[in-house]
């Protein structure tokens, strides 16, 4: 009897391989409920859509045979499904006591370990301490604002690498002011891997190399209490994702370890942008942008609030048919656009701003529109003023935008 191939998961990263003596499609889990990484040569690919959940090991056998020119393809036919089940590739019992696993590991963890040190910036305090202050300390160009920081309330930075972006990083972090004095510092990231229309929340003080943070817990239990079904409380996605790590790391550099922090995930508001309206239609996103602006108002200048954005995503890496290179052809119009949008924001212009997200389905892939017009709604009142904007090619075919900018009242 023929057997049904469970699912290939639908939220894996697939990507051409980067290694030249591998060609092939490199497939790996970015929610690193595995650590695996596979590279499927080149003849092969095809037979991943044999796991679609409706075919069956009849059909993987029959496209292995085509493929082969051998009818003797059982060993390959095993080996395939056992090492994609193997990795927590499908979705099968394998991958649930992976996914179950990983998900206990963090609610059971005191805090949020450091996700991508070694990897995006040092993981030795020393060498660290070297990089941000290289970051941070370069002169900046004469093209690029020199803002003041009397009256910022706010700062919009990128969360690309910080190796890629630090420019954009240095313009809006060189607008805080030269004491936390008090502060919490509300820090709104993108939610790469979260639902949308909801919200990531944790108690977990963040680590670094830097040391440990620490939560305000009387404003993430506000949020609970009035919002609460809006919030993923102790989402796993804070265990992965860097739009807020990136941020913590550069405001341990300003002010020390121990900063306190009010962390939140934006998921993405996907209704509004392919269905129509606005991303306050949805009840639990009102309630919670209501909530916000309710605390922002209650707690004045003692919040200082931190976007982890950036911006147009294009090129053949997100899907477009076609490479682009920074500040050249297509990306001209690309930027052009991204002025508009950003011309918006400075202007506390929220509809306007979204108005222009959701055209073409947000055809600019905009990954921090979310956080932004979170923002916009529950901060008060402000007037931006854009510090830098960059164009930065994360492969040879593939662009993201980014910018800073800093907010200051709107007296």
């Amino acid at each position: 009897m023929p057997q049904p191939l469970p699912r290939l998961r639908a939220n894996l990263d697939f990507m051409p391989s980067p290694a030249p003596d591998q060609p092939g499609l490199l497939i790996r889990d970015p929610f690193h409920y595995s650590d695996a990484t596979l590279i499927f040569p080149p003849p092969l690919v095809e037979c991943l859509a044999c796991f679609d959940g409706e075919q069956s090991d009849l059909d993987l056998r029959a496209a292995l045979v085509r493929i082969t020119g051998d009818l003797q393809v059982g060993d390959l036919e095993r080996n395939l499904i056992e090492t994609l089940d193997r990795s927590g590739f499908l979705e099968s019992e394998t991958f649930e006591s992976l996914r179950e696993t990983r998900h206990r590991e963090f609610r059971e963890a005191p805090t949020r370990e450091a996700a991508h040190a070694g990897s995006a910036y040092p993981d030795e305090p020393g060498e660290l301490t070297e990089t941000m202050r290289a970051y941070m300390e370069t002169s900046a160009p004469e093209s690029e604002a020199a803002p003041g920081t009397d009256g910022v309330f706010a700062i919009a930075a990128p969360h690309v690498s910080p190796e890629g972006g630090w420019q954009s990083y240095r313009a809006a972090y060189s607008a805080m002011p030269k004491e936390a004095g008090g502060r919490t510092f509300v820090i709104l990231g993108t939610s790469h891997y979260g639902e949308p229309e909801r919200f990531g929340l944790t108690r977990k003080p963040f680590v670094t190399p830097f040391g440990e943070s620490k939560i305000d817990p009387a404003l993430t239990d506000y949020l609970v209490q009035h919002a609460s079904s809006a919030i993923g409380m102790e989402d796993y996605c804070h265990s992965i994702e860097h739009s807020i790590e990136f941020q913590v790391l550069f405001l341990q550099h300003l002010y020390g370890p121990d900063i306190r922090i009010l962390p939140i995930l934006c998921g993405s508001y996907a209704r509004s942008i392919y269905e129509g309206g606005m991303p306050e239609d949805d009840e639990r996103v009102r309630r919670f942008l209501g909530t916000l602006g309710d605390l922002s108002a209650r707690e004045g200048d003692r919040l200082f609030w931190i976007l982890g954005i950036d911006m147009a995503h294009i090129g053949r890496r997100y899907g477009d048919p076609f490479s682009a290179e920074a500040e050249r052809g297509e990306m001209l119009s690309v930027g052009a656009r991204d002025r508009e949008r950003i011309a918006c924001i400075n202007r506390a212009d929220n509809a306007g701003f979204w108005d222009r997200v959701r055209e073409n389905h947000d055809d600019l892939k905009w990954c921090g529109s979310s956080p932004l017009y979170t923002f916009l709604k529950a901060a008060p009142r402000g007037r931006g003023n854009l510090l830098r904007y960059e164009q930065w090619n994360i492969d040879s075919g593939s662009v993201v935008s980014f910018a800073g900018i800093a907010f200051s009242r709107d007296l």
